[in-house]
């Protein structure tokens, strides 16, 4: 098993079609595959299970807030976008607002979502280097209709709060979060996270 995530440097004449990316993702539905906008595959490790539990506690509490607010709606880890880069990524969760969803035709909706969601978390597992998860959130930020994204760092108890067009904010060991003007009422708890 290995730690870090496996990368695919893809020939530019083996390049795969978004059909058949995401035909070969479903062959390999075990595995937590991404690709970036050079076509190059990344095949991420499971997570442990103490980072499974905490990201479903962020999932948890991100669904029963758009349950009870009902303009939204939100998608777990295993939910592929593909980005207006061509990168096909795959937030640990995330909300999009239903008229935006609802934009989309079916066969869209049922394969990875041309669109980014308007909102974006990514979790820091123990094994992950840090610099790659921030170029991934600037990578969302560049997106077209995303409006927040959080980075949360356990290992250093931190939060990277990112906006389109400003820079990251970067919080020490927040007791919550607030998705606010964004996901209005919507408070993560981190007692559930760190």
């Amino acid at each position: 098993m290995f730690s870090s995530p496996l990368v695919l440097q893809i020939p530019p004449s083996m390049q795969m079609t978004d059909e058949q990316f995401f035909e070969f993702c479903q062959v390999n539905r075990d595995l937590r595959i991404e690709r970036n906008k050079l076509g190059e595959i990344s095949i991420m490790p499971p997570t442990g299970s103490e980072s499974g539990n905490r990201n479903f506690n962020i999932a948890l509490q991100l669904g029963v807030w758009a349950e009870h607010d009902g303009t939204g709606i939100c998608f777990d880890s295993s939910t592929g976008f593909k980005l207006s880069t061509g990168a096909d990524r795959s937030p640990d969760a995330s909300w999009m607002k239903l008229e935006r969803w609802n934009s989309l035709s079916a066969a869209q909706q049922e394969k990875f979502a041309p669109i980014c969601p308007d909102f974006v978390i990514e979790l820091r597992s123990p094994s992950d280097n840090l610099q790659p998860l921030k170029d991934k959130m600037e990578e969302y930020m560049r997106e077209p209709g995303v409006q927040l994204g959080w980075l949360i760092d356990r290992k250093h108890c931190q939060v990277y709060i990112y906006r389109p067009g400003n820079p990251a904010e970067c919080l020490d060991n927040p007791v919550t979060l607030s998705g606010d003007p964004v996901l209005p009422g919507f408070v993560l708890n981190m007692s559930k996270v760190w």
